[in-house]
């Protein structure tokens, strides 16, 4: 017999990157009464891995859990960028309602519309909270009208359109369902979802189902399951089995040593938990996304959301340079093979594949950001490596050859419109859609094959000196494009090894732009700096000036050295072509040559022509 509990609400946040997900849950978390008065809390509490707080950026989803009037609401705080999309479009499987975040400046965004029709396909209830409400440039009504256009074009139903909004501001942790009132708290927004998210419904007493929609890990207990109860209760040391949906012949034993809810920040142990409550549960090893953990007489697995896949792939490899293993801890093949398979389990849209070589695996993940998102991590754990330039998967469909599509939205100053459409005409974007918003800005949209974008990011920030926004989302594969310009620099490569003179250098900036400083250490083969030119140029950075019998080796006057153009990690990334490979280790990015040697390079690029 099916019934409601009234004293759970499952609610998940989403919004495109940036709208203040994740300090709206900060703002919630602190009226709910989490922390104790006197406690001091860093903002963004919910963004605890390093490099989500440097980028400012949610990369997995969070689980937290308020109490608002004796009714306890699991949040979950989920990406907002389309890299993670794998981890939004599992998390609606555990909620009962959304909550959509949008900027009251920016309007709806491409993730905004990709959150939300998941969320539509679902039949999921949203409340619309504007948020930002209190930025200068704020226009809360006009982002209300773009709302409901968005839902419009989404095709949603009526019902689906009579959703609520609220106003907020996530910063000075207020909200509002009219504009002219000013309030001080988040009443409004607790008081909304407690009465549109609806609570769970299902069977108390049936047979136990959870299915689960993330993976974490811990080395102590192994793979940890989280989901949400659909049906029974669940108690420590039962005995149940896993089942999938689509892989009808699992079938596993597991036995529930631990299980835990979510209170605030933390994980609760408890004895049991009923349906409607989201849990983490340990003891179940070989669990997946998209099991279903059941009673063991009654196993009924719930369907799942298919996972996107991936559309960019790159070669991951043990590092060979002159260098390798001088500042790295984990360097041998067998560390690099356990860590990717290890992050696998957690990681969803991410595929690692095993190649030709013991050396080398081909991991292919979301986009760039996803990919570099993991390089940066393992590089922090200390791992020394080498990747390769990413590629695009292509697909073949009926015969012919098909690249994924993206879809990229651009918000730029009027003046620089035309160099942009310009530059993606040139990589097969196809303009669809090109409107005036606020402030002397226009947006742009897109359809441009994902080769298309690898290596523009960078070229995009300079043409249009900072002030540009772009975002993509996967739109699908559609037939392939035909070939596009590459990069149009070349590389200045080391030709010898050794430390980088000032002398050396200023000889070689004549020839480009250099990515280094005098006193670092080079090899041969190194990539040293960009040729504008076109073609790649070796160049001997550590030459010394000689000492004659008229004046001494540092007689000269002081040599004046451009600054150094040292690249970010996704700079590297654009920048490297098909014979180059970026070695990272813990301290170092550098660029170098496939083949180190100038003339076993010179006979490969012969013997390809």
């Amino acid at each position: 017999m099916k019934e409601t509990r009234n004293d759970v609400r499952n609610v998940a946040i989403v919004a495109h990157v940036d709208h203040g997900k994740t300090t709206l849950v900060d703002a919630l978390l602190k009226q709910s009464g989490i922390f104790r008065a006197n406690q001091v809390v860093r903002e963004r509490v919910m963004d605890s891995n390093d490099i989500e707080r440097e980028r400012g950026i949610t990369i997995l989803s969070k689980n937290t859990a308020i109490y608002y009037k004796d009714i306890k609401i699991n949040i979950v705080d989920t990406p907002g960028h389309a890299d993670f999309g794998g981890e939004v479009e599992r998390i609606l499987k555990m909620v009962n309602g959304i909550v959509l975040l949008v900027d009251a400046f920016e309007g709806p965004m491409p993730q905004t519309k990709f959150v939300l029709k998941k969320a539509l396909d679902l039949k999921l209830p949203v409340i619309v909270c504007i948020n930002k409400i209190d930025r200068p440039d704020a226009r809360p009504k006009e982002v209300v009208d773009e709302v409901l256009d968005l839902f419009i074009d989404l095709g949603a139903d009526e019902n689906q359109c009579d959703y609520p909004v609220v106003f907020a501001s996530a910063k000075t942790g207020s909200s509002t369902l009219d504009l002219n009132e000013e309030k001080k708290d988040m009443t409004d927004l607790f008081e909304t979802i407690i009465r549109y998210i609806p609570a769970p419904v299902g069977d108390y007493d049936g047979p136990l189902q959870v299915l689960i929609s993330t993976i974490d890990y811990n080395d102590y207990v192994g793979r940890i399951g989280i989901g949400k109860i659909d049906r029974g209760n669940i108690r420590v040391n039962q005995d149940a089995v896993i089942v999938n949906y689509e892989d009808k012949d699992k079938r596993r034993k597991v036995r529930i040593t631990k299980i835990y809810e979510f209170e605030g920040l933390e994980r609760v142990e408890v004895e049991e938990a009923k349906m409607g409550s989201i849990v983490a549960v340990t003891g179940v090893e070989g669990i997946h996304i998209g099991d279903t953990i059941c009673d063991v007489d009654n196993p009924e697995p719930l369907p799942f959301v298919k996972i996107s896949e991936p559309t960019i792939s790159m070669t991951f490899s043990v590092n060979d340079s002159p260098f390798a293993g001088q500042e790295g801890k984990f360097v041998t093949s067998r560390h690099l093979r356990n860590r990717l398979f290890k992050e696998i389990q957690t990681d969803m849209s991410l595929r690692v594949e095993e190649t030709d070589s013991t050396d080398a695996f081909k991991v292919s993940g979301r986009g760039e950001l996803h990919l570099s998102v993991l390089i940066e991590t393992m590089r922090r754990e200390g791992y020394e490596f080498q990747v390769s330039k990413p590629e695009v998967l292509f697909k073949t469909i009926n015969g012919k050859k098909n690249e994924p599509i993206e879809n990229v939205t651009i918000d730029v100053p009027e003046d620089f419109i035309g160099i942009v459409i310009e530059k993606l005409g040139r990589r097969k974007g196809e303009l669809v859609n090109m409107k005036e918003s606020n402030g002397g800005y226009a947006r742009l949209e897109f359809f441009i094959p994902a080769r298309g974008l690898i290596g523009y990011r960078q070229e995009f920030m300079t043409d249009t000196k900072g002030n540009g926004i772009m975002n993509s989302v996967f739109k699908g594969y559609e037939p392939y494009k035909g070939d596009i310009p590459r990069r149009s620099q070349g590389s200045l490569i080391a030709c010898e090894t050794g430390e980088a003179t000032g002398y050396g250098l200023y000889s070689a900036q004549e020839r480009g732009v250099l990515f280094l400083q005098p006193a670092e250490k080079v090899y041969e083969g190194m990539v040293v700096g960009a040729n504008p030119k076109g073609n790649d140029i070796e160049v001997n950075v550590c030459r010394k000036k000689q000492q004659t019998n008229i004046r001494s080796s540092n007689s000269d006057d002081a040599l004046k050295l451009s600054p150094p153009d040292i690249m970010s990690l996704e700079e590297a990334l654009e920048f490297i072509e098909d014979d180059e490979l970026i070695e990272i280790t813990p301290k170092s990015l550098r660029i170098r040559k496939r083949i180190l040697n100038s003339s076993l390079r010179y006979k490969s690029q012969k013997n390809k022509k």
